[in-house]
């Protein structure tokens, strides 16, 4: 520790703390505008300038780190007097355009100037005007309100690791720009414009909106991925304008694209407003009455449902509770029965956790990160943004293990490319490297585990998995010394052909690299959207002897179910082989959806029930890492719409003849004595881990091509599809080839091409990418009119395909 004193206090601080960060520790505040917390400092804006007793000028604070036995003074009339000048010769080079400036009210250069009791400039000079930047999509950048603070530089390369804009020329022609003037290239996160201390970057979408203090200001929980961020919604005349995150959040104010501009599906024309039944518009009352009487007409092993992920822990309790209690059928299931229920039932059954071992910002404090089977930047980008901080900031090693390159490889130290279905033998491999670099299990199954791993031929199982071995157990390596590692894994592993054996393989070698119950790191299983934990526990799962979401199809078609409830959900568009589930709900006596905006599921419905959007409603979503978030409505839902909430205690109401309405606060009781883990602070993991035999699944010809279906960072599920901000840079949904296969086929970029499954055959455009091997062709799921969902089958987010020349 170092102890120093500063403005007469007395403290001590760990070595490398600098002199800012000191003083914030004990109460004190010192100006600033180029500081932020979170990236490295700048020491540009100088207005942080203290002294230090025998030094004789005055010093940086954000960036000189302190010594032992110092003096600081951080207020004096010498340093009022040195930060009036800074203030009076920034302002020589920035416009006074504060009313039609989009920060006014919101500008730190503002505030500082306020602070400072700096009123007009000192200084003037003859100054040449730069051109806006009015080309760039959902941000809009004008140099001339630069005041080179880098805190926008920073955040994209060293936070959101995109390196969209950068510090270009020199001396007075120097400003913030993309690199040559090339077009912008970014993620469109917003982040830069957060920390944009004036307005020099704004929001293209928020622009001439209002004056920040007109809106009301509503904190809540981003209702896309499973990062669980947390917001604030600003709202003015029922409508919500734009969506922001303060620094001192769970998510320390970053976010993706989705969960800053996607709000502006809430605003589309598309959203329903009436209920209808058969195809006519009718009253509340009448429509609750309806779908009860109808309900009630079956049997209630003819009756299923189909909850969602967007809908709040008590919404989806309330529907669990509607499906297999009040209507008493154990048909009830979701999108997580594609592969994450298991995932997740697997892991609680194999290492003794509910959902994730620990919290997502104990990735930050990994030694070495291990990333499988995920494009972190398309299903939780927010995860991403940590893992990219403990390899920059925690120097961790990182290793990524992926069928493409993704975004990760920048940083990654090892990436291990490999084939498409191998994911259980390119994981059973690293786990015998690391045996051989000297790991040992322990505990319950261990010994046979060594035993079923010392049997596997690792020439053999780097053969099935396309890797050598000598990158296997170079990765390996990196692993072995970690004393906390992080073992994160998504949608390849949980979607694969073979995603038991893949789950249990990836639990075993986070048991073998002792991932759970350390300080740091963990074991994280990723789903793209927000409540999917939540929703499984809070029982929206088949009961005992229930069909699951593909039993259900298989259900329907032989007319064993007739009626089908759909609550938040839209399988038609994402959902594998849905041209069969189309074919097979058009048969059903009642189709019931529940649902937000107007699409083909909604125009085959018998029965429609306009609900609301997560800024809508009060109730809570559960992250995969088991944090359990209230969010608060923000607006109401249009009107003609109900809350979700409201309208299925209505009809279990209805039901049931007990005309005593559900509350939120009742069912939240409820919640809490049906699962203990919401009913007080309870360790999500036990002592019940056991390594489990291994099984590597039959290998099988590896087809020619292979199509990937799956999730990219534009859009999060279909909802975005409705919101202008992210249908403006998202590109043409076109199916991605490498140019091996191009060349093969003999097409090239926008060429038109036939794509054929066992399940049905979709035409597109071809875009070529340098991020896929050969044979694997990806196209993410979004587009509802490329439909690559449609080619499908099962439960698998891979399958083998065939390509034509349209």
């Amino acid at each position: 520790m170092v102890s120093l004193m500063i403005d007469g206090k007395n403290t001590s601080v760990e070595a490398g703390t600098t002199i800012l960060e000191a003083a914030l520790a004990i109460g004190i505040k010192i100006p600033t505008l180029c500081w932020l917390q979170k990236v490295s400092p700048t020491g540009a804006c100088r207005i942080c300038a203290v002294e230090v007793e025998g030094v004789d000028r005055p010093m940086t604070a954000c960036n000189t780190p302190v010594k032992e036995g110092i003096v600081v003074t951080t207020q004096s009339e010498k340093l009022t007097a040195i930060r009036k000048k800074i203030m009076e010769l920034m302002l020589v080079n920035h416009p006074l355009d504060c009313p039609i400036c989009d920060a006014g009210g919101e500008c730190d250069l503002q505030d500082n100037c306020y602070g400072l009791e700096v009123a007009k400039p000192g200084y003037s000079a003859v100054l040449e005007r730069r051109p806006i930047r009015y080309d760039w999509k959902l941000l809009e950048s004008d140099p001339n309100r630069c005041i080179l603070c880098e805190k926008c530089v920073k955040v994209d390369h060293e936070i959101v690791g995109c390196d969209a804009i950068a510090v270009v020329d020199r001396g007075e022609a120097t400003i913030i720009d993309t690199v040559d003037g090339k077009p912008l290239n970014c993620d469109f996160c917003g982040n830069c414009i957060a920390v944009c201390p004036t307005g020099t970057l704004i929001s293209k979408p928020f622009k001439f909106k209002g004056r920040p203090w007109t809106f009301d200001v509503t904190k809540s929980v981003c209702p896309f991925c499973s990062t669980g961020c947390q917001i604030e919604y600003h709202s003015k005349d029922g409508r919500v304008e734009r969506v922001t995150s303060e620094d001192s959040t769970f998510n320390e104010g970053n976010l993706c694209i989705n969960g800053r501009f996607g709000y502006a599906y809430l605003n589309s024309p598309e959203r329903l407003k009436t209920p209808m039944v058969d195809k006519k518009p009718v009253s509340w009352d009448t429509a609750l009455s309806t779908v009860a009487e109808r309900l009630k007409s079956f049997p209630a092993s003819a009756v299923a449902g189909i909850a969602s992920p967007r809908l709040t822990n008590e919404e989806n309790f309330l529907f669990a509770k509607l499906i297999k209690t009040t209507i008493g059928s154990p048909n009830l299931d979701s999108e997580a029965g594609l592969g994450f229920s298991s995932a997740i039932n697997i892991l609680k059954n194999q290492i003794g956790i509910d959902g994730a071992s620990a919290t997502i910002d104990r990735i930050d404090k990994a030694d070495a990160v291990l990333v499988i089977g995920s494009d972190l930047k398309a299903e939780s980008t927010g995860i991403e943004y940590r893992v990219i901080k403990a390899a920059t900031k925690n120097d961790a090693k990182l290793i990524v293990a992926n069928m493409r390159t993704v975004k990760l490889r920048k940083y990654a130290n090892s990436y291990l490319i490999y084939k498409p279905g191998s994911e259980s033998s390119l994981v059973m491999a690293i786990a015998k490297a690391l045996v051989d670099a000297g790991c040992k299990p322990a505990g319950n199954g261990a010994d046979s585990f060594l035993a079923s791993l010392s049997a596997l031929s690792m020439t053999e199982l780097a053969s099935s998995c396309g890797v050598d071995e000598k990158s296997i157990r170079a990765a390996a390596a990196l692993l072995a010394g970690s004393k906390n590692p992080a073992v994160i894994f998504g949608a390849d592993i949980i979607r694969s052909n073979s995603s038991a054996e893949a789950v249990s393989a990836v639990a075993n070698l986070a048991l073998l690299l002792g991932a759970v119950g350390k300080e740091a790191g963990g074991i994280f299983p990723i789903d793209e959207k927000n409540n999917s934990l939540g929703m499984i526990e809070m029982g929206a799962v088949p009961g005992d002897g229930g069909l699951d979401i593909n039993g259900m199809i298989d259900a329907i078609e032989n007319g064993q179910i007739k009626a089908l409830y759909i609550a938040g959900a839209n399988p038609l568009a994402s959902f594998p082989d849905n041209r069969r589930v189309k074919l097979a709900l058009e048969t059903l006596d009642l189709l019931i959806v529940q649902d937000i905006l107007a699409n083909e599921l909604t125009a085959m419905a018998h029965i429609v029930l306009p609900g609301s959007a997560a800024a809508e409603k009060n109730g809570s979503f559960t992250t995969p890492d088991g944090r359990v978030q209230e969010l608060q409505n923000a607006v109401n839902p249009p009107e003609g719409a109900k809350e979700d909430f409201a309208i299925i205690s209505s009809i279990i109401a209805c039901c049931s003849g007990d005309a005593k309405h559900q509350t939120l606060e009742a069912v939240s009781d409820e919640i809490a004595l049906a699962n203990p883990l919401y009913g007080s602070s309870v360790n999500r993991t036990t002592s019940a881990a056991a390594f489990e035999p291994i099984i590597i699944p039959a290998g099988t010809a590896s087809p020619e091509l292979t199509l990937l279906v799956g999730a990219s960072l534009f859009h999060n599920g279909t909802s975005t599809l409705y919101s202008e901000n992210n249908v403006s840079v998202a590109a043409e949904e076109c199916i991605e080839f490498s140019a091996a296969d191009a060349a093969r086929i003999g097409v090239s970029d926008g060429a038109g091409v036939v794509v054929k499954s066992d399940s049905g055959s979709i035409g597109s455009k071809v875009k070529v990418s340098d991020n896929l091997q050969p044979g694997l062709l990806f196209a993410s799921y979004h587009s509802i009119k490329l439909n690559a969902a449609s080619l499908l089958a099962g439960k698998a987010n891979t399958v083998a395909v065939t390509v034509t020349k349209a």
